[in-house]
């Protein structure tokens, strides 16, 4: 068995090499999906409001983006031809999918991101992320790539989940840490990943990360159209604890302004996910 992991790993290497020495683009399309639950405080389980709000935030949390990236460089957004379309008027809900471009530079082990939070537009630098991954030798094939598993126990803050409900019931306290499980492949040699995910020694083409899953169906190396990797840098710029404090006290202000109700109110909601 040991004997067979190294050739393999060999075939790997070499594969890799090989498409280290050409000038390369590549594409990955990931698709994006997290699980949720969603229970009214109220009689009326199967209510017309608790299926509107379940059909809100399906189409909000099933998403398609687009990684272009080289060797060094990267831009990960959502697929504007395939967002679904914000709601208006109602009940309100701020729902962060991530970013609306995602520049990282591996190279400098910087990356700049710009958010539209509440309308208005942040432009946030700051290092890249590491992850202390534990990488095993158990593979799976995802289309024409043999990948490896590699996971990682990450932290969980309160607001990790990135969604604010102004009308809410006190939610139970989550676990210290979460595993995140990525499936990353040698066969394309770039150290980098959906969202802010890299730091393996290939592209990761899944990734676990609590109730989200987010898998890449499409993969196109060297396009015909080539894109050219442009970080972004038309808006005032801020550090990632700049931005959290920011966001934070924009959060505070809503719900006092929103005026909910206290525990055991008729109209509360709970939005859950995981466990």
């Amino acid at each position: 068995m040991n004997n067979v992991i190294k050739i393999l790993t060999v075939a790997l290497l070499f594969s890799a090499v090989r498409l280290r020495a050409q000038e390369f683009q590549g594409v990955a399309t990931f698709q994006s999906k997290t699980k949720f639950e969603v229970s009214l405080d109220s009689s009326s389980m199967n209510s017309p409001m608790q299926k509107q709000i379940e059909e809100m935030l399906k189409k909000q949390m099933e998403k398609t983006f687009k990684l272009t990236f080289d060797q060094f460089e990267s831009i990960y957004k959502e697929d504007e031809s395939l967002a679904p379309p914000q709601p208006s008027g109602g009940m309100f809900f701020q729902i962060s999918s991530g970013s609306d471009d995602l520049y990282k530079n591996l190279k400098r082990n910087q990356y700049t991101e710009s958010k539209d939070f509440l309308g208005q537009l942040f432009l946030i630098k700051d290092s890249i992320q590491k992850f202390d991954w534990q990488l095993s030798p158990e593979t799976k094939q995802i289309g024409s790539y043999l990948c490896f598993k590699a996971s990682y126990d990450r932290p969980i803050e309160e607001s990790s989940f990135g969604i604010v409900i102004l009308e809410e019931e006190e939610q139970e306290a989550q676990p210290k840490f979460r595993t995140i499980t990525a499936w990353y492949t040698p066969q394309i040699p770039v150290s980098n990943g959906p969202g802010q995910f890299g730091g393996l020694p290939g592209l990761i083409l899944e990734l676990q990360d609590g109730e989200t899953n987010i898998l890449c169906s499409q993969i196109v190396i060297n396009p015909n159209d080539r894109v050219k990797i442009k970080e972004p840098n038309k808006v005032k710029e801020v550090s990632l604890s700049e931005f959290e404090a920011i966001r934070v006290a924009k959060y505070k202000e809503m719900q006092e302004n929103s005026g909910r109700p206290g525990k055991g109110g008729e109209h509360g909601i709970t939005i859950k996910i995981g466990n």
